[in-house]
């Protein structure tokens, strides 16, 4: 990927796609695909806002079915199905048992027909089969389950994933089809010719220098940020979003080898806790937030409640703030409506203002690849219609015929299995593009820190490669270290040092 800001100014672009979140990624892919010429700019890193702190999850969305949500469920179940085969080594099955209590929000018999109706509604997309498990069961899988008033629970499957990843895919995606995609790049004002935006004013937030970028076509997919970005082009016009707080916690250790979704007493929320890289994730919250998206943060309310609600479920552990390993929230940037947070629609809207952007609102995660279809039939009919109706939706990790196996990789590069295998599940199966690099310099097979399998190699490709300009570009988000229990808390040095030398 070749970072040369001055190519933005050098011709008029079809589409300019402003944010580089799952939605805009997403979005400059597919339009890119058609051969229509795409611009991308993300004022961060890509990833770096609501796209990287989810709860790491694609799914229906459960607890969607209690409001007749059924064809936003069918859909983002199908979509679940699409990402997995898509990119199986960011997107993996996981079971997920619901224990169920007296004087729960809801039931056992609500909880039996909501996973019933979920398989169903999977149909030929379906991960893995539900069953009601007994209270037995239930402890015999979670053996730290709290058992005062455990009536039984249920199993299910939806899938975790590597959400800053699976974003970064989409824009190499992008960048393999002729987008120019660059990141640190703010949009800072609009160009307009008669009311018309033909184009905006951009700044690298690194160097400071400003440039012109023209596009005839227009889309904003900002998530939380949009209500400002909408103000910069239509100063009078009213907000559209209800932004709402989803923090988590990253816990030391496993509380538990099997996934959970746990009722709240409260509120008739639900929170997950996740076996996560070796630890715990649970969250999220679901709490009306108004401030700016740039100051969100993970508070100690949050990560009481949190903490709280997983010690009323597991009495055979006390989690302490102590052995919280790193807290992180993002904002769902959901299309304004009344009632609870958590009852808020999680649908999308595609909005076209006056002056002929276009805004993508809204929307879930798991259905970023059919939001990205609509936004590129609507905005570019032509392109469009080159779309077509397939379900595949490859990315740059996407299996492919003839690679090579684990052992053969190993022998290849002079490198250990578990290297191979762990570079795998990061890289799919580009995999081998990172350790072609240690036939150059053999330093670079070197680990980064004993807290994990990562290595020197990676500091090179993700800066090479996959954009990183920084040290938070490598270890939160290309990495992904910032979630590991790191002992000795020499990985993040050895990033920063590598990247001072120039690598």
């Amino acid at each position: 990927m070749i970072r040369d800001l001055k190519r933005f100014s050098r011709k008029t672009y079809d589409l300019l796609v402003i944010g580089g979140g799952i939605n805009g990624a997403a979005i400059a892919y597919l339009a890119a695909s058609t051969g229509a010429s795409t611009a991308l700019l993300e004022k961060g890193d890509f990833a770096g806002g609501t796209s990287g702190k989810s709860t790491k999850l694609i799914h229906g969305g459960l607890r969607y079915l209690e409001h007749l949500e059924f064809d936003l469920v069918a859909e983002s179940l199908k979509e679940r199905y699409v990402q997995w085969k898509s990119a199986p080594h960011l997107v993996k099955p996981m079971a997920f048992i619901i224990p169920v209590y007296r004087g729960d929000p809801r039931g056992l018999w609500q909880m039996r027909l909501g996973v019933w109706l979920y398989d169903a509604l999977s149909g030929a997309y379906r991960l893995g089969g539900h069953r009601t498990l007994s209270k037995k069961e239930v402890v015999q899988h979670v053996p730290d389950i709290n058992p005062e008033g455990l009536v039984g629970g249920v199993e299910y499957f939806d899938a975790q994933m590597d959400d800053a990843r699976l974003c970064l895919e989409n824009v190499l995606m992008a960048d393999k089809y002729g987008a120019h995609a660059a990141n640190h790049v703010e949009v800072t004002g609009f160009l307009k010719n008669n009311g018309r935006t033909v184009g905006v004013r951009a700044q690298d937030a690194q160097a400071g220098t400003s440039f012109d970028v023209l596009a005839r076509q227009v889309v904003v997919a900002v998530g939380p940020w949009s209500d400002m970005v909408l103000h910069q082009d239509a100063p009078r016009a009213r907000p559209c979003l209800r932004g709402t707080k989803g923090a988590h916690v990253v816990y030391r250790g496993r509380l538990s080898d099997r996934a959970l979704l746990v009722q709240t007493r409260t509120g008739k929320r639900v929170i997950f806790i996740i076996p996560f890289k070796g630890n715990t994730l649970i969250g999220t919250t679901d709490t009306d937030y108004a401030d700016s998206p740039d100051d969100v943060r993970c508070d100690q309310d949050d990560v009481a409640y949190l903490l709280g609600e997983a010690s009323r479920i597991l009495s055979g552990r006390t989690l302490q703030k102590e052995d919280v390993i790193m807290t992180f929230a993002g904002i769902r940037p959901l299309v304004y409506d009344r009632g609870m947070p958590s009852q808020v629609s999680r649908r999308h809207v595609i909005k076209r203002a006056f002056s002929g952007v276009y805004y993508v609102l809204g929307g879930k995660y798991t259905t970023y690849r059919a939001i990205a279809r609509e936004c590129v039939a609507k905005v570019l009919p032509e392109a469009g219609r080159h779309l077509g109706n397939s379900d595949l939706h490859p990315l740059y990790g996407s299996p492919e015929q003839g690679q090579e196996d684990v052992q053969s990789a190993a022998g290849h590069y002079s490198v250990g299995t578990d290297i191979v295998e762990y570079l795998r599940s990061v890289y799919g199966s580009r995999f081998a593009d990172v350790l072609a690099l240690t036939q150059e310099d053999p330093s670079l097979k070197g680990k980064i820190c004993s807290c994990s399998p990562a290595i020197r190699a990676q500091v090179v490709y993700a800066v090479k490669v996959e954009m990183a300009r920084s040290v938070e570009d490598v270890f939160d988000r290309r990495l992904g270290l910032i979630y590991t229990d790191c002992p000795t808390r020499q990985c993040r040095a050895a990033i920063e040092e590598m990247l001072r030398e120039g690598v």
